[in-house]
């Protein structure tokens, strides 16, 4: 009998490929996108410090083996912790990624390209230490904010048209790729084993999104990144050693991604990779909520005050109406009992509940302690949400990538108050001139959890200078966050 299997080895994917020119020939000449790499840099550093406030997340931290200590290891900031790239990827993946408070990017996937600095720093800083004992010139602040703006592209690029979440995916695939890409074109591997890094990316076992969702929500999308990030180290690290690739490992009938994983739907691309989604990413500024509730938020905020200045408060809500987009219901619109911080997180009931009955939000309303009060399970059960199909269309429309929320209340008294829409959210580009300034207040803030006052200066001076901060070896920089 003969076969009816080709073994003739087909040439790689083109989107491995696309990927791997991209990450070795294209030049970003963006000066908006660096602009905005270094604001999403000293962000999402700033959100793994204040997440060392929280053992959910230090327990997970650190060595493999306790007291491991590598030499010429990457550093994990704000800890005395100096690991191997792969161990020291997760750890500052995990941090950064604990309380949903860096950025977003919100397309057919959704997703936070700041996660994959877990991997861009860790390798980055492995490689100027060796570099600096050595001998050798390390690599730059500028490097890493380069490979921050071309990680955010792969996985913003590809998220555009292409929805994992519909067949089950978590967005941390995309991480992993991602990572993997940038991490890699640090490392120095040529385009063929670029190509063989994103294979072996694609031909692992992807996370599935259960963890994200009713009835299983839980810690796991909090350190999901950090795994994927650190993931994508570890396979470069063995596509550098000559290891072989998997060229058709998308398209191959049966056995490649799209068949087995993506139900045999080829990846769609919008445009190709430049600097577009740094220069658009979405900044998650006031609030840790998860991103599709970030206006209902900020409208929850305006009308506790209009409730507050007509000497009313939650208790005189009878109901409250939200009108939302499509994956703002699909992903956190939800009843029934909230388990967890990460349960809760992902609410867009209790997010909206918490803000009108206190006026805040913040990471430790996720807590038990705060989600204990019987009000807020009260008050969630008042709150409904409608899909309005606008919302739905300018939430893709790639010139709005609006993320509208528009809040009614009724009182118990049958007044309803005037509705109250948000568009865009503080963190949107359209609205950069108001959310820069609180950025960089957020930012202090985390540096005051963890520094002192000297410290914090030498951190600052630095990281809001351009300049000075592109200019900067990359172990330099990380140590001013050393504990």
């Amino acid at each position: 009998m003969s076969s009816h299997n080709n073994n003739e080895r087909p040439a790689p994917d083109g989107v491995l490929v696309d990927i791997a020119d991209y990450v070795l020939n294209y030049r970003v000449d963006s000066s908006l996108a660096y602009e905005t790499a270094r604001n999403c840099l000293i962000d999402t550093l700033g959100c793994g410090l204040e997440a060392l406030e929280y053992p959910a997340c230090t327990k997970l931290l650190g060595p493999i083996v306790p007291g491991t200590v590598v030499p010429n290891g990457a550093r994990v900031p704000g800890t005395p912790y100096q690991l191997d790239p792969v161990q020291a990827a997760f750890n500052i993946g995990t941090m950064i990624r604990w309380l949903d408070f860096n950025d977003c990017w919100l397309a057919a996937e959704w997703g936070h390209p700041s996660d994959n600095l877990g991997g861009i720093l860790a390798v980055a800083d492995w490689l100027a230490r060796n570099a600096v004992a050595t001998g050798r010139t390390p690599p730059t602040m500028r490097d890493v904010l380069t490979a921050m703006i071309k990680a955010h592209e792969i996985q913003g690029c590809i998220a555009l048209e292409n929805a994992f979440n519909k067949v089950g995916i978590d967005h941390v695939v995309l991480v992993k790729v991602a990572s993997t890409a940038v991490v890699a074109g640090l490392l120095g591997l040529t385009r063929e084993e670029i190509i063989n890094a994103l294979s072996l990316a694609f031909v692992d076992g992807q996370a599935l999104r259960t963890y994200r969702h009713a009835p299983n929500a839980g810690s796991r999308k909090s350190w999901a990144a950090g795994d994927a990030t650190s993931r994508a180290v570890r396979l470069a690290l063995i596509a550098q050693t000559g290891e072989m690739g998997y060229p058709s490992v998308l398209t191959a009938p049966t056995w490649g991604f799209y068949d087995a994983s993506f139900r045999g739907k080829p990846f769609s691309f919008q445009r190709p990779y430049g600097s577009y989604v740094m220069e658009n990413v979405l900044f998650k500024i006031s609030y840790p909520a998860e991103f599709h509730a970030q206006t209902a938020v900020e409208a929850a905020m305006s009308l506790y005050r209009t409730l507050a200045d007509s000497g009313r408060s939650a208790a005189d809500i009878a109901a409250v109406r939200i009108r939302t987009h499509e994956a703002c219901i699909r992903i956190i619109d939800k009843s029934g009992p909230l388990h967890n911080p990460a349960d809760r997180d992902h609410t867009i009931q209790y997010m909206v509940a918490v803000p009108l009955l206190f006026g805040r939000l913040t990471a430790s309303d996720y807590e038990d302690a705060v989600a204990a009060d019987p009000r807020i399970d009260a008050l969630r059960a008042k709150i409904t949400c409608v899909e309005d199909p606008a919302f739905t269309r300018d939430y893709h429309d790639p010139e709005k990538r609006s993320i509208a929320n528009a809040m009614t209340i009724e009182l118990t008294d049958g007044t309803v108050l005037p509705e109250v829409l948000v568009e865009y959210p503080i963190g949107h580009k359209r609205r950069r001139a108001d959310g820069i300034p609180l950025l960089e207040a957020k930012f202090r803030t985390n540096l005051a959890r963890r520094f002192v006052e000297k410290r914090q200066r030498a951190i600052l001076d630095v990281s809001l200078d351009q300049g000075r901060l592109e200019a900067m070896a990359v172990n330099d920089y990380v140590d001013l966050y050393a504990n």
